[in-house]
């Protein structure tokens, strides 16, 4: 199903749940006419709007869920690049969503940023072993393997996640995408063994209500399952193996808490590293819940840690 929409030209930005519900809004009731409606903006469709051969995938698939004389694909199709990659449907409401967002575009930003400084001091031909933790869709193992061949280098790819779904989807999109890949399901670094060249991850790091697995990032604001998985990575680098760590930090008093608990950790690792503010402001709605009432507002950060190549620990 997924080859036949991108053999169409398939584009679709995924964006932000609440534009997603205004845009929806102003557009009514209409049934859905185009790829962009069924697979974007997640309209139900009549049979008619699809080729017939890409219905009957669908239905193949179990993708089709019955809204009246209607369909509704289960499934949505969001795209970096040239590649093509499934997530859940809107709303993501459910334990298992696979949520793609604005912060898939801005960690997929952050990574080819970060590499392309990497690999100027690489030699073409080198394998990296690369670990994408909690990889959701595969967007962002998926890019750093196009980044890394792009620069002459060849990689082997682990994709980690705790939610089956989302390897299920991982393993959908990096077939169509032509990437071959490992799929290790499980909490993070203990559903794989041995060291990485690369590691990369985008944890939750919400405080949700429902904790949701794509969402909710544990105790302090969201931070605890972050600085877990980080500290936890910064163990199972190889020597001059690096960490790209993309996160959101409920900032506090002007201060950043997720900075302050990472430079000890940092230090101990004897990690060459460097810290941004990709984002001041993410996530803003989520000041008016009483949980974050206490907070100035929610960044997007980047943390690129490289380990000493003389050890590795």
């Amino acid at each position: 199903m997924l080859r036949l929409v991108a053999d169409r030209g398939y584009r679709f930005t995924a964006v932000t749940p609440l534009t997603h519900q205004r845009v929806k809004d102003k557009r009514g009731a209409d049934p859905g006419q185009t790829l962009r409606d069924v697979f974007g903006w997640n309209t139900p469709f009549s049979a008619r709007a699809l080729p017939p051969a890409l219905f009957s995938e669908m239905a193949r698939a179990g993708l089709l869920q019955p809204v009246g004389s209607l369909w509704r694909s289960t499934l949505r199709i969001a795209s970096i690049d040239d590649d093509l990659f499934l997530h859940s449907a809107y709303p993501t409401v459910g334990a298992d969503a696979v949520f793609f967002g604005p912060d898939t575009y801005r960690f997929a930003r952050f990574m080819k940023q970060a590499l392309g400084q990497r690999v100027a001091t690489m030699c073409r031909g080198t394998l990296v072993r690369v670990l994408d933790i909690g990889c959701g869709s595969g967007a962002g193992g998926i890019v750093v393997s196009r980044a890394l061949a792009a620069a002459g280098m060849t990689s082997t790819l682990t994709m980690n996640d705790i939610n089956p779904a989302a390897l299920a989807l991982t393993a959908a999109n990096a077939e169509v995408a032509g990437v071959a890949v490992t799929l290790a399901l499980g909490d993070a670094l203990s559903a794989v063994e041995g060291n990485f060249d690369l590691i990369v991850c985008n944890p939750p790091y919400l405080d949700d209500e429902g904790q949701r697995s794509y969402r909710h990032g544990g105790a302090n604001l969201g931070r605890a399952l972050g600085l877990r998985i980080a500290a936890a990575a910064l163990q199972r680098l190889a020597p001059g193996g690096q960490l790209l760590f993309y996160t959101g930090v409920a900032m506090v008093d002007g201060e950043d808490p997720f900075l302050a608990e990472m430079v000890p950790l940092l230090t101990a690792a004897r990690c060459d590293w460097r810290y941004e503010e990709i984002d001041p402001d993410v996530f803003g709605e989520e000041i008016e819940r009483p949980i974050y009432a206490h907070i100035d507002r929610v960044a997007a950060v980047g943390l690129v840690a490289t380990c000493p190549f003389e050890q590795a620990n």
